[in-house]
């Protein structure tokens, strides 16, 4: 085969018209996924009125799905490596509609974070499948760049179709019809996966080890709790002992897959500049991003007044740019540097969030789209590069643990980014919202917890104090977004610096010789 990073030829074959065909069927999960992670931004709003959550169960029940996937993606990912990628996905898409299900019908805060729990399980299943068996599908390097870059372009069209879709249900239908639309994508998957895609499993997988399956997940769960709460309110003795205690595992985690024969994840894989310098770029990347996407769907739709479905066409350049871009990165690739591209994207994607900083209380529509769209294109021409780095790192057989290494990055990064950012946004929403006079305290503290619980106790007030509420409300909102903005301008220049430093020697692409092309 042929690196994309190195693009040394080995004579790969060539896949034919059913591997295509096969992964038209692989990327359905991926757009399920980020039509479901979109459609429940413009839902918050609707569910926040129905099952009137308190401020952290709303970021709870936004989150808890990327938190289990997170924890799980690894543990998901080699046991496919060992009972069958395919296999998993199957079993894996009928959990997901039983879960799709649940939520929908979910009658409190509490039922709907535990229905997102479940569908965060059934989830973690699904995207190291698909992309492990994407890499043993397409051995030839062009190929398989291209492949990835449809993946990846998925998430995107996902986001885009996400809003359109949502906003048309939630004008007609009560919120939980934003999972329902999940079923019939599933029940497509489990007609067609078998017909079209073939088994594939780690020829030597060796003893499946429990220990560091549960290392996996405990690690990864007190981290993130502790993060969370650090965000929320401050260092506090219990989420500093949570993150030391995630660490310790995580470093007891480390250590035991270094013993190992038949590691969980290969660590050393680490070692390979392009392979972590991609995970910690992604990581970075949809941690501002899926921050972006949870306060944009809401100051479209509350601050400037405007509907769901009108607010998902003005973010749809943006996500269409982030397709288009993904394809654009692969003929990019063929005459620049590896970080070059990706120093590029980031660099759009940052100007994007600087945009984002000046954000206005009136007036916002047109540069909330233009921000969007340098977001959305920047995205799309850097992470097409570092999945394919990730993956070209990894053997073959190895594809599954190399992918959940992948998707853990994206869904951690999605995970902090709405709990951290999120967090830090309702901090300065509460802080930036003053007493308003002639609002009773009771009102008053209804309207801290969200900015939805706002709309509703300016509506229950009414006159001239509702109004004043209201305003003030938006303000204090607008301003949020311009301190989580700034956090987000800096993170993803971070990420550019780095990738430009520790990317310099990577070569640019090159085909392989018996390509054709």
């Amino acid at each position: 085969m042929t690196s994309a990073v190195t693009g040394t030829h080995t004579g790969a074959p060539k896949a034919g018209p059913r591997e295509w065909a096969a992964l038209a069927v692989l990327t359905l999960p991926v757009l399920l996924i980020a039509v479901d992670a979109t459609v429940l931004g413009f839902a918050v709003p609707y569910l926040s009125e129905d099952l009137a959550p308190t401020g952290t169960q709303l970021l709870w029940i936004v989150d808890i799905y990327s938190f289990m996937l997170a924890g799980l993606l690894v543990t998901m990912g080699t046991l496919g490596d060992r009972i069958g990628r395919r296999r998993l996905l199957l079993i894996g898409s009928a959990g997901f509609g039983l879960a799709s299900l649940a939520a929908a019908y979910a009658s409190s805060p509490e039922m709907l974070i535990a229905a997102r729990a479940l569908l965060g399980l059934a989830g973690a299943t699904l995207m190291p499948s698909t992309l492990s068996l994407i890499r043993n599908i397409f051995l030839d390097a062009r190929q398989r760049l291209l492949a990835i870059a449809a993946w990846a372009s998925m998430f995107s069209a996902g986001s885009a179709l996400g809003p359109i879709l949502g906003g048309w249900l939630l004008e007609h239908y009560r919120w939980g019809s934003v999972f329902l639309i999940n079923l019939p994508v599933m029940l497509l998957i489990l007609a067609l996966t078998p017909l079209l895609v073939r088994e594939s499993r780690d020829p030597s997988p060796g003893r499946y080890d429990l220990p560091s399956a549960a290392l996996s997940l405990l690690a990864m769960l007190p981290l993130v709790y502790g993060v969370k709460k650090i965000a929320e309110g401050g260092p506090g003795l219990v989420p500093l002992a949570a993150i030391a205690f995630g660490l310790f595992l995580g470093y007891v985690f480390v250590r035991r897959q270094l013993r190992l024969d038949a590691p969980m994840i290969d660590v050393r894989l680490f070692r390979i500049r392009a392979f972590s310098v991609g995970v910690a770029t992604n990581l970075m990347v949809v941690f501002a991003l899926s921050a972006s996407l949870f306060f944009l769907t809401q100051y479209l739709q509350i601050v400037q007044g405007i509907s769901p479905l009108r607010a998902g066409v003005l973010l749809l350049p943006g996500l269409v740019l982030t397709i288009v871009a993904h394809f654009v990165a692969v003929a990019l690739a063929r005459r620049l540097s590896l970080g070059g591209v990706i120093v590029i994207g980031l660099s759009l994607t940052a100007v994007g969030f600087a945009l984002l900083t000046r954000l206005p209380l009136d007036d916002g529509v047109v540069p909330v789209t233009i921000a969007f769209a340098l977001i959305g294109a920047g995205v799309g021409l850097s992470d097409t590069l570092t999945n394919d780095a990730i993956m070209s790192a990894a053997p073959p057989s190895r594809a599954g643990a190399a992918s959940a290494v992948s998707e853990t990055a994206y869904e951690l990064g999605g995970a902090l980014g709405v709990a951290v950012l999120g967090s830090v946004l309702t901090a300065m929403y509460r802080s930036h919202l003053e007493p308003v006079a002639g609002v009773p305290a009771a009102v008053m503290d209804a309207a801290r917890e969200t900015l939805g619980g706002a709309v509703e106790a300016a509506g229950g007030l009414g006159g001239e104090a509702g109004a004043a509420l209201m305003l003030a409300a938006r303000t204090a909102f607008t301003d949020g977004i311009h301190v989580t903005s700034l956090i987000g301008m800096v993170i993803v220049a971070y990420a550019a610096v780095q990738a430009g430093f520790l990317l310099r020697g990577a070569g640019r692409y090159r085909a392989p010789e018996n390509s054709g092309h």
